[in-house]
């Protein structure tokens, strides 16, 4: 393990540091700032505990802070709850702490589950956005459903093949923290990461803030060459028998244009 890896707790409180603003926490903002975002003194102070023990933090002299320093910093931070949830993952987990041996092997139950929706969109991927699984409709939807295809690398690096709104981008690399937690050795994870780091500069600069989102639903809009534009709302399902499985499933408003669209495309697709 090298000692990047080792020092989770401290690189996730120094990303999330640096995005912020004086103002975002009640400071006054001055003309004269070397480094980026909040000084170590100030996170320090406004979270009650010395700078000599938060720059311990930071460079890994003490991975396993107290509660209630955790809410304190969470709170300096302004971190949300996911935001939270995954710094105390970082200072209580231990990382590669879930089985790998059947992370890609998608359940005969649940493939037939998937399979018995006809008319509704549903897949299967890893918590790196690999897909495993997907029914025909969620194929007919996108051919970045067929599993094999990874969806984070096709958002950054074939945008046009999964032309959807609002830009997926960001959430996708929230998600990705959020999903991977303190596993950030996971060989996948981290040639996921490597590639999309050296291709694309919007990866890195999103990848580097340290965003987490725990959001399991929202809604896209994507035009698909055959029906036209679909607004659709997705769920992800966490699969509770295969850790870092997630069960992704599209559906429409009753009686919507996007609904009558997604009912021919099934047809279609038959």
């Amino acid at each position: 393990m090298n000692d990047r890896t080792a020092n989770l707790l401290g690189d996730y409180l120094r990303a999330r540091r640096e995005v912020l603003r004086p103002a975002d926490v009640g400071l006054p903002e001055t003309a004269r700032r070397r480094v980026p975002g909040l000084r170590r003194e100030e996170v320090a102070t406004l979270a009650g505990i010395s700078v000599d023990y938060y720059l311990g933090l930071e460079q890994g002299r003490d991975r396993r802070p107290s509660a209630e320093i955790l809410r304190a910093l969470a709170q300096t931070l302004r971190l949300d709850e996911s935001a939270t949830t995954h710094l105390f993952a970082l200072a209580h987990s231990v990382p590669g702490s879930r089985g790998r041996a059947h992370r890609h092997r998608v359940s005969p139950t649940l493939a037939r589950l998937i399979d018995s929706w006809p008319a509704t969109p549903a897949f299967v991927q890893t918590q790196t956005f690999l897909v495993l699984a997907a029914n025909p409709l969620a194929q007919a939807l996108s051919p970045v459903h067929t599993p094999g295809t990874n969806l984070l690398r096709t958002v950054f690096l074939d945008p046009d093949t999964f032309p959807v709104e609002p830009d997926p981008r960001q959430d996708f690399v929230a998600c990705l923290r959020g999903l991977a937690g303190a596993e950030v050795d996971d060989p996948d994870l981290a040639a996921l990461v490597g590639e999309l780091s050296m291709r694309s500069e919007s990866f890195r600069r999103l990848w580097a803030r340290h965003d987490v989102r725990g959001r399991t639903n929202g809604r896209a809009t994507i035009a698909h060459p055959r029906v036209g534009t679909l607004t659709l709302d997705l769920e992800r399902f966490l699969v509770p028998s295969a850790p870092g499985q997630q069960l992704v499933v599209y559906s429409a408003e009753p009686d919507s244009p996007s609904h009558k669209a997604l009912r021919l495309l099934a047809e279609l697709a038959d």
